[in-house]
């Protein structure tokens, strides 16, 4: 597997910033369920562990949920972007949306789709779980 860079982003605004070790090729998921299309959110997924919310961040958070509220959206107070979020196919992970990484440290991002209007036989076929695994 590649290496791990350190990305770092955030909101528009600015006052949510966040840093996350991941390769600097990364897999994307376009989802088309009800909330991601709306917003047409594409987001890679790592482990909790390699994501950091950066001081004084989550004072400007909101969290939208929805259908089975397992997805926890935290979008900015301020702003209103959704720069990551806690997934419902990877709980134990965070997706992070790729327009939201600061330029310079991806070098190349391959788009998959994921069926969220067919979320449960998406989910059984894309082995999407295993991205938030700290092996990946």
């Amino acid at each position: 597997m590649e290496g791990l860079v350190t990305h770092k982003g955030g909101c528009h605004c600015g006052r949510v910033r966040w840093e996350v070790d991941a390769p600097a090729s990364v897999v994307v998921w376009e989802c088309d369920c009800s909330n991601c299309a709306m917003r047409r959110n594409t987001s890679f997924i790592v482990p909790e562990a390699r994501f950091r919310l950066q001081p004084g961040s989550e004072e400007w958070l909101s969290l939208y949920t929805f259908g089975t509220h397992q997805a926890k959206h935290l979008f900015c107070k301020v702003c209103g972007i959704c720069s990551y979020y806690k997934p419902r196919s990877n709980p134990d992970g965070v997706s992070v949306t790729v327009h939201c990484v600061d330029p310079g440290t991806l070098r190349d991002v391959q788009v998959k789709c994921f069926d969220g209007k067919n979320w449960e036989a998406s989910f059984a076929a894309s082995n999407i779980s295993k991205l938030s695994k700290e092996e990946n």
